[in-house]
């Protein structure tokens, strides 16, 4: 779920700054998007939860409004409460929180670099291939990470939408330490809590290494 998360909000939320970037920058389009990405970054947990169970659940408006119209989304298995729903709700806080993080980094991309490529008659593949794409990629990278780590550590909104199993680490963490039928193990919750430090703290250790290097090259 964190990988699937941190990959759809990376390519989504890069497409979307990148669309930014290309308007006006003092914009109130951009004003917009941006202060709209601030607040959906932020919205989360049971809150997020409860919004997709109310428009797309088995009682949501939106699913029942297109299956009276022929149109139904769960034809086979409610898809939204295993891990491809989970990955879709995730995906609406990756998204905005992806195009805070990378729209400095497109911001740091000068024109005349494309304008130079140009000149000396290079194309536009050519620009990203070995200029923009280049500088960009540890920038691209660190974001993904972040977004990994945002997705890994999350647990307030998968637990309202799967309240059996545990089929993501941050409920397993719950089951060993609540378990209502003797199964509760504080030794395995401290184990599965302690991997995950580790592997976060891996995580942002990486993002805070390709960050300083973005921010060395887009001076």
């Amino acid at each position: 779920v964190s990988v699937a998360s941190a990959l759809i909000g990376a390519i989504g939320g890069a497409l979307l700054a990148y669309a930014i970037v290309t308007g006006n920058p003092n914009g109130a389009l951009r004003r917009f998007v941006t202060a709209a990405c601030g607040v959906l970054a932020q919205f989360g947990g049971v809150t997020l939860a409860f919004a997709f169970i109310a428009t797309i659940g088995t009682a949501g408006i939106v699913y029942l409004f297109l299956k009276d119209h022929g149109l139904d989304l769960y034809p086979n298995r409610v898809w939204l409460y295993t891990l491809p729903g989970v990955t879709l709700v995730y995906s609406y806080f990756q998204i905005p929180l992806m195009v805070l993080v990378f729209l400095p980094a497109l911001d740091g991309i000068k024109p005349q670099w494309r304008e130079a490529t140009e000149s000396l008659g290079g194309s536009g593949w050519h620009y990203w291939r070995y200029v923009a794409g280049p500088l960009l990629l540890p920038a691209f990278t660190g974001a993904t990470l972040l977004l990994f780590a945002n997705s890994f550590s999350a647990y307030a909104t998968v637990a309202a939408l799967i309240n059996q199993g545990g089929i993501v680490t941050p409920i397993q963490i719950s089951n060993a330490l609540t378990s209502e039928v003797g199964l509760h193990s504080a030794a395995l919750a401290s184990t599965l809590a302690f991997g995950m430090v580790v592997i976060v703290t891996g995580v942002m250790v990486g993002y805070s290494l390709l960050q300083n290097r973005t921010a060395k090259w887009l001076q």
